[in-house]
């Protein structure tokens, strides 16, 4: 049976697994979760809602371009 995952509360690892699978590159939880802390989108138990980063990294690469 695969794992169930919730995209509002995805572990690190979760979360740059299935990243890595999407940009068909390495993407490790270190820098998932440096993003994350950046954002400050760690929940208190260390997850992090896939939506909430999305839209952080999309608000950094859009401010960049400015």
């Amino acid at each position: 049976m695969s794992e169930k995952l919730d995209p509002t509360a995805l572990s690190p690892e979760s979360l740059a697994k299935l990243l890595s699978v999407s940009a068909k590159r390495l993407i490790t939880p270190e820098q998932v979760l440096e993003i994350a802390e950046e954002g400050n989108l760690l929940s208190t138990d260390g997850r992090i809602n896939l939506i909430h980063y999305t839209a952080f990294l999309l608000e950094r690469i859009t401010n960049n371009g400015d």
